[in-house]
Parts: structure tokens; sequence; C-alpha cells
């Protein structure tokens, strides 16, 4: 990391997060030598990232959480982080949405704020297994009426996870039979390794037939997903065509993923650096 005193609060603690993962621990006046940053400052960032539970604070530092690869938070727990990111993520997908598109929303908070950037955006067919995504466009709908236009939306049945999804053999069923131009996917975690993995086996599988079912797949994932490894891969890196992230994933993460992706889009960024390969 690069001393800088002018770095935004969210790419500091980005940066410190990155620093936590991939050496498995820091120490604060490391982190105030590297960040160019008062020791105060830096104790509030950590503040900040153990509130958000992705590392434990400790005598003069911080570490990694240790946290099971089968655990799951709920969607209350998830929707209050990284609100900024997902919001800017979610600003950036919606432009790759056509009007009259037939597209696929996973669970998720990145997608549920996704879905509010589409309620603009004419004739579209929207299947999806997340009850949460669903209610966006069925509250709209009840909210202005019926309108010219309004998103057909499609909710598949199945049995809800923590995370407000519908999973099991019904929404796989539901699943295989339809065909969308595109998808939308949140994810719990991504890696070069375990590609796109989930706490949970049967969204795992209702994940890879939502894969299967689309001609492209564009993954919505704020950088705090990069990194993290659930119990179960349901898709390589090399099965997505998109990655819209946000401006917080560090410089080698970017690196890491333009050698596996076609394109990666960076939210909040000009779209000049936009990464095509």
């Amino acid at each position: 990391m690069s001393e800088n005193q002018n770095l935004l609060a969210e790419q500091r603690r980005a940066l410190i997060l990155d620093e936590v993962r991939r050496r498995g621990g820091v120490r604060v006046n490391e982190l105030t030598r590297k960040l160019g940053v008062s020791d105060m400052t830096v104790r509030r960032d950590l503040d900040a990232l153990a509130r958000q539970g992705v590392l434990e604070k400790v005598h003069g530092g911080a570490v990694p959480v240790a946290e099971a690869s089968t655990h799951e938070p709920g969607f209350e727990a998830k929707s209050s982080l990284e609100l900024t990111a997902k919001e800017d993520i979610a600003r950036a997908a919606a432009g790759l949405v056509a009007p009259g598109a037939a597209i696929a929303l996973s669970g998720g908070t990145t997608t549920f704020a996704l879905a509010h950037q589409l309620l603009d955006v004419p004739d579209l067919t929207v299947v999806t297994n997340s009850v949460r995504v669903a209610d966006v466009f069925h509250a709209a709908q009840r909210t202005a009426g019926p309108r010219q236009g309004a998103a057909t939306v499609v909710l598949t049945g199945g049995v809800r996870t923590p995370s407000d999804s519908l999973v099991g053999p019904v929404a796989d069923q539901a699943i295989a039979a339809l065909h969308f131009d595109l998808l939308f996917l949140g994810v719990h975690g991504i890696s070069v390794e375990a590609g796109l993995s989930t706490p949970n086996l049967a969204e795992a599988e209702t994940n890879r037939r939502l894969v299967q079912s689309a001609r492209r797949v564009v993954v919505v994932a704020d950088h705090t997903k990069w990194g993290v490894v659930g119990l179960s891969s349901f898709a390589a890196l090399e099965q997505i065509d998109i990655l819209v992230t946000d401006s917080g994933l560090p410089a080698g993460a970017r690196a890491e993923v333009s050698e596996h992706l076609r394109r990666l889009v960076v939210a909040g960024e000009p779209e000049g650096d936009d990464t095509e390969v």
C-alpha cells in the first residue's frame, strides 16, 4: 500500500482489509506508516471494519474474522454493509440492461439495489429467485398503478434461505426451463481458486442452474467479497462475462480478475477505466 493522506475513508478501509486478509493480520503502527495517517484514524477505521464483521480487532492491530465457511448472514445483516459501494455497482450494472430484455436477478443485497435502478427500464421480463427483488417491482406497481412498459416479474418457487432467496428442486426446475439474455448474480464470495461460492449447498445448485440458463453472466459484488470462500463453489471465474465491482477493489485483485474474465467494470470510475480482456 502506498502512503496517501487524501484517500477516502472507504478506499483506506478497503486497503486495510486487503492487507489483513493477505497477511493474516496487521499492526496499527504498520498501517499508520503505510497509509500516512494518524494512529487515531487507523483505529477508527479498524472499529468501522470490526462493526461490519469483516475483521477482528486484537491488541495493537487486527486479524481476519475466523468465520466458518457454512456461515450465512441474513438479509438484514448484510443490507447495512457497503451501502455506497452497492449503490455505485447497481447504477453501473443497470447501464448494461436494454429495454425489452429478459433478465434474471439472483438473491442478495446488491441485486436488491440493482432492482431499484431497473424500475424505469421499459418492457423488461425479470426472472428472480429473490423474494426481496420481486417485492421491489411489485411495490412499484402497487404505488404507481398499472403503466405501459412495466416489468413482467417471474418469481420462482422454492425453499427460503436466510438471505431471502428461493432455492431447491422447485426453483431449479423452474429456472432450467427458462432462458434469459443477462443474469445478474450476487455472491457470498469470489476468488481465483474457488470461483464463485456460497455457504448454502441448495443455493449453490440453484445458482448453477441460473448460470446455465443465461446467455451472459454478470456478477455484482463489492470489494469485500474478494478472497472470501464459502462451503460450495458453483461457477469458475471463466464462466463470468462481466464483473461489476467498486473502486475499493485493490490493484492486485483487479489484475488477477482481469486474467480470468472478459470484462471488469469498476463502478464510480470513468468509463474508459473499464477493463476489457
